[in-house]
């Protein structure tokens, strides 16, 4: 089996925000980055999982948390399968390969990989034994910190294992919250068909609109730091196809089409793909 093959197949397939970006990173990078979103979409498949209830997720995710803060150096990654293989038929390729995916990253920053994995595994956990409850924007924010700001300064680091390049953490995280925002705005309507509601109470989709919004000035301004070469041309990606994204929303479109996120990529990067 060509695990690394496997993986680019299976980002193609999880992901149309990130596949191509993360294809144009160089060698190295593009695999720690590949890692890293796939490590945080197995986990991510977990909490989603329609077919799965809370106590069954809050478990599965304080496992994945526990495996990965026992791991040394990824001899024993692949004991995933054995925990995952009672509720096979539950769970997503993407998921039950995890051990995979997380060997991907180059050993010198696979670990960092881990750590966020194993501490995001373990707040998701929390979430799923309340039930998503979001009251407040401040528990608002505490969620979007969870699975996705947590991604922004993992990214962060990322970027300064590979050349050096350091960023703002305060708007790396900001980063992290406009693209939940957009994947909750998105999501409204499936997510409440199974019994859950990311918005605090009394927000509209307007409201949400402008919490995403705040936190893309952030992400505006900590691309702006970022110095020429494939870090900055990534975020600028992933900024792109974010604000045209919010915008479409905002028109009551539910996503991009494939030819305006090919069309916008090629706008950013000069490249035809």
């Amino acid at each position: 089996m060509d695990s690394r093959k496997d993986a680019w197949e299976m980002l193609k397939e999880t992901s149309r925000t990130f596949y191509i970006p993360i294809t144009h990173l160089p060698l190295g990078l593009r695999e720690a980055v590949a890692s890293a979103y796939l490590c945080m979409r197995a986990i991510d498949q977990i909490e989603d999982g329609p077919q799965l209830d809370n106590s069954l997720k809050e478990k599965l995710l304080r496992n994945v948390s526990l495996k990965f803060q026992s791991e040394v150096d990824g001899s024993t990654l692949n004991d995933f399968a054995s925990a995952f293989s009672p509720y096979q038929d539950q769970l997503e390729d993407v998921t039950t390969r995890i051990g995979e995916w997380a060997l991907l990253a180059p050993k010198a920053i696979a670990p960092r990989i881990w750590d966020a994995t194993a501490a995001m595994s373990e707040r998701m956990a929390h979430w799923a034994s309340n039930n998503w409850k979001i009251e407040t924007e401040a528990d608002l924010n505490g969620y979007t910190y969870t699975v996705a700001a947590t991604v922004g300064l993992l990214l962060s680091d990322l970027w300064a294992w590979y050349d050096g390049t350091q960023t703002n953490r305060v708007e790396a995280i900001g980063f992290g919250r406009c693209l939940q925002a957009i994947n909750i705005l998105r999501n409204h309507t499936e997510d409440l068909a199974r019994g859950v509601d990311f918005f605090p109470n009394g927000w509209s989709e307007e409201d949400m609109q402008m919490y995403a919004r705040r936190n893309l000035a952030m992400t505006e301004a900590y691309i702006k730091s970022l110095p020429p070469g494939p870090v900055l041309e990534f975020c600028q990606i992933i900024l792109t196809l974010s604000t045209h994204t919010l915008d479409a929303l905002a028109r009551g479109e539910h996503k991009l089409s494939r030819s305006t996120v090919i069309a916008l990529v090629e706008q950013v990067t000069g490249k035809e793909k």
